[in-house]
């Protein structure tokens, strides 16, 4: 017989090890006056960003470094060393010293994030819908021979670096269990009767614990968390980065959803969850209204010494920080001299630096606007 716990069951295997199985959700919680507050202080957060984004001007070019600043923290939770400088100056053309594949890595789950968020439009948030946005995440980098798209036939263990089974951390549920568990999950997925920030860190903390694929499962664990807040109308882009917190506090991470499938702690997970998504919330409003304020003081100081043209550059730096003339003539449709015009003036405006020394194709940046997205959460 299993031994049986409040929050799920520990099951014996072949192998001689014992897996978990996680009880269907939604869990029994107790609603602490602690955890009510959590609750409040996350709604009220993520409520003011959901303003903010709204009212951005350009909504479409300054999300984009933020999405590439959660990929970047989401990727080296899991050991990945790319910065989000170096992974923005790559994508404008510029040679990086870091690794092609850990650039990859994130750009991946850039377009896995992406692909998502356009995919809930003809798809709600689903099995499928995970398996898909896996698939764009696992293509082509370490990782890939798991099978980038598929649930696994296997068993799977987290452990410290090296570790078997034998001295595995936490066991997942055993492959001949794990449809029973993703089919509960999902059905918890529709389910209205939380309020959608404890059910989405409910449904997140249950997805690790399921750990459905042999790979990948924390970068799709903290996607679907955006996913989640855009399927049900409380962001309208993805404006919320909560791997920057957990990446910050990364050992408690770990032990706040280890304590969940060892204790049933389902109140101190979620406490931390929600002071995560409350603090990132304010530190995304914080950032964007920072480098929008730059780009209108920009605006004003160019517009009194120059051309239309460099101002349609400037809009492009909250896209992208990093330039080049060539990139710019290409975006906008102008000869590259053109381009590396208005490229001079800004840079004689005080706007640019150039950071690469070479003659042809130089490489410049928008200093002030990398150091706000690259600043510690």
């Amino acid at each position: 017989m299993p031994e049986r716990f409040q929050f799920g069951r520990r099951v014996r295997c072949a192998g001689g090890y014992a897996a978990f199985v996680p009880d269907p959700l939604p869990p029994r919680v107790e609603w602490t006056a602690d955890l009510i507050r959590a609750l409040s202080d996350a709604d009220r957060a993520i409520g003011r960003l959901a303003g903010e984004g709204r009212r951005l001007p350009n909504p479409h070019l300054l999300i984009r470094p933020f999405v590439k600043r959660e990929a970047v923290l989401s990727s080296r939770i899991e050991g990945t060393q790319a910065t989000l400088g170096e992974l923005l100056a790559a994508e404008a053309g510029a040679a990086v010293e870091r690794s092609p594949a850990d650039l990859r890595e994130v750009a991946n789950y850039v377009t896995a994030l992406e692909y998502g968020v356009a995919r809930l439009k003809k798809l709600p948030l689903s099995l499928r819908l995970v398996r898909e946005v896996h698939e764009r995440l696992m293509k082509g980098v370490r990782g890939e021979a798991t099978g980038p798209g598929r649930f696994r036939r296997s068993q799977n263990w987290i452990g410290r670096p090296g570790a078997t089974i034998t001295s595995a951390t936490y066991i997942p549920p055993p492959p001949d269990r794990l449809m029973e568990c993703l089919g509960a999950w999902e059905k918890f997925l529709h389910d209205t009767s939380l309020p959608p920030l404890i059910q989405i860190g409910v449904a997140h903390s249950q997805f690790e614990a399921i750990h459905p694929f042999l790979d990948g499962n924390g970068r799709v664990g903290r996607l679907l968390i955006i996913l989640f807040l855009i399927e049900r109308n409380i962001l309208p882009a993805p404006l919320l980065y909560v791997s920057a917190y957990f990446e910050a506090s990364r050992d408690e991470y770990y032990d706040r959803l280890l304590g969940v499938t060892a204790r049933g702690e389902w109140e101190a997970w979620l406490e931390y969850f929600l002071t995560g998504v409350a603090r990132q919330a304010d530190d995304a409003m914080s950032r964007a209204q920072r480098i929008n304020e730059l780009l209108a003081a920009w605006r004003q100081r160019v517009a009194r010494l120059t051309a239309r043209l460099a101002l349609d550059v400037i809009d492009l730096l909250a896209e992208n920080p990093f330039c080049t003339a060539t990139r710019m003539a290409k975006r906008l449709d102008v000869a590259f001299t053109t381009a590396q015009r208005a490229i001079d003036r800004l840079e004689s405006a005080g706007v640019l630096i150039r950071v690469s020394e070479a003659k042809r194709n130089r490489v410049y940046c928008a200093k002030q606007i990398l150091d706000i997205l690259e600043e510690p959460a």
